[in-house]
């Protein structure tokens, strides 16, 4: 019965350091009421003190956004023990046996390289700390962003960081133990940004070519990539559009052959990011030229109705057989 198959979620105690467990969550919501576009915002919250680490606007829930929100977040506070999520596909894959990858998405790989442990809840009151954090949000930054006029995601960001010191100051607790568990980054800003990016293998045809993204990329000739053809190279794809081919870290030099990147009927969208896919088909749709109109073949042999039925008129069988009766 339906009262069997009741879930009870028992409470647990905060972690007691600093920097131990950093809960993260996409909060999709009408931060900007009616003056500005729905859009998700990204919480960063440390589970030890309800410290509000990282906050930001961005378009939906997805790989290069959270890229983003981390870089920031390791910048200012370094790398933390663990995150822990749900289980959106940015950080679980949804299918064990997946061929590519080695089992962890873009978001663990970069994770993994950085020494961060990623966890994934059950269920959202696991993570309550941040599901709370972002219904007390919905509420007052709403409204902080009303008094303020911001109605736009850029003025958004730059917003928040006040925001962000007015809540921890308000709402922020001591954690058990004095210990900031935060390890220091030690990493170059170029090597970060090789990290945080898209990492995928390629295999290289015989004609130095190989697909990417419903594109074709072509790899310039010369001594290197000659032999290259039946290996497999590196592309990353970097938080700020930059596309890069690479081979033992040498950079490739390559054109693109086919621009044609659309979003078609088939393409796999995550309920999270509904809006975004939306809001792009609707731009790619209104820049798209009208389409000519097909002519018939009777338009084109200048064919002009004369108003009658077309075919035999009715009864003209029956007055045939009539006549040979009648011989």
């Amino acid at each position: 019965s339906r009262k069997q198959r009741r879930t009870f979620h028992q409470p647990r105690l905060r972690r007691e350091c600093y920097g131990e467990l950093i809960q993260i969550d996409g909060s999709d919501h009408r931060w900007f009421e009616d003056r500005g576009d729905p859009c998700t915002l990204l919480v960063f919250i440390d589970d030890a003190t309800s410290t509000l680490m990282e906050l930001r606007f961005v378009k939906s829930e997805s790989t290069f956004s959270y890229f983003e929100a981390l870089d920031s977040y390791l910048v200012q506070h370094g790398r933390p023990v663990a995150f822990y999520s749900d289980k959106h596909s940015v950080f679980r894959v949804a299918k064990e046996d997946a061929r590519n990858g080695a089992g962890m998405t873009q978001f663990g790989r970069a994770l993994n390289e950085l020494n961060i442990e990623i966890l994934c809840a059950n269920s959202s009151q696991a993570k309550g700390r941040v599901e709370r954090a972002n219904r007390t949000l919905q509420d007052r930054l709403v409204k902080e962003l009303r008094l303020a006029g911001v109605s736009d995601m850029k003025a958004g960001n730059a917003f928040l960081e006040g925001f962000k010191s007015r809540f921890n100051a308000k709402f922020a607790k001591a954690p058990a133990k004095p210990d900031n568990l935060h390890r220091a980054l030690n990493v170059e800003p170029d090597r970060l940004a090789e990290v945080l990016c898209w990492r995928e293998n390629r295999y290289v045809g015989k004609q130095l070519t190989f697909s990417y993204d419903r594109k074709r990329i072509m790899l310039e000739e010369n001594e290197l990539s000659r032999a290259l053809v039946g290996k497999y190279v590196d592309t990353y794809v970097f938080v700020d559009g930059r596309f890069e081919v690479r081979w033992k870290g040498q950079a490739l030099p390559y054109r693109i052959f086919d621009m044609d990147q659309r979003v078609t009927h088939a393409a796999i969208t995550e309920n999270k990011r509904l809006g975004a896919v939306l809001a792009y088909v609707k731009e790619m749709q209104d820049a798209a030229p009208p389409k000519p109109k097909v002519r018939t073949n009777s338009e084109k042999m200048g064919y002009k109705p004369n108003g009658r039925r077309p075919g035999r008129p009715p009864g003209s069988r029956a007055k045939k057989k009539i006549a040979q009766a009648a011989e």
